[in-house]
């Protein structure tokens, strides 16, 4: 007599927040959509392989999102914040970097998610999607996040005279 089959095992994609921060965390897509509120926005943008893209997004600001781990800066100096840099890496082996002056309501404000639904579909089973809807490219669009680094940009050594 035969055993019955296992049923099969599916894997929540997750994606680690990390570097210097106070609150490390460990995020799934289900933890985006009911911890955050969650944008739509309508982008189009030029893939280098497949040509003209227009897709539907939908999920949590970044910077609403990072504001949970409370990056290692004081929240009231402006100079302070605009030196931190974010680099993303993907399940494909894709990476990509952005400063938190580019998210920030007092710079560039742009609504940068971590999308939870692409045209109308839950993105559990692939993983969130980095959406950059600012940009012509879709270069910064970052599928199947796997984790976010957040620090501040040494300054540069000087040049010997």
């Amino acid at each position: 007599m035969s055993r019955p089959s296992a049923p099969p095992v599916t894997r929540t994609a997750a994606f680690t927040l990390w570097g210097e921060v106070a609150e490390p965390a460990r995020l799934t897509v289900a933890d985006l959509r009911t911890g955050w509120e969650q944008h739509r926005v309508e982008v189009v943008f030029d893939c280098a392989t497949a040509g003209p893209q227009q897709h539907t997004f939908e999920g949590a600001l970044l910077r609403e999102v990072l504001g949970r781990v409370r990056p290692d800066f004081e929240p009231t100096r402006r100079k302070e914040r605009s030196r931190f840099l974010l680099a993303v890496s993907g399940g494909d082996g894709h990476h990509t970097v952005l400063s938190w002056a580019e998210i920030d309501a007092d710079f560039g404000n742009a609504p940068v998610l971590l999308a939870t639904r692409m045209d109308d579909m839950d993105l559990e089973g692939a993983g969130t999607q980095l959406v950059v809807p600012s940009d012509r490219c879709g270069a910064r669009y970052v599928s199947a996040v796997t984790g976010i680094w957040i620090g501040g940009c040494p300054a540069p050594a000087p040049l010997p005279v």
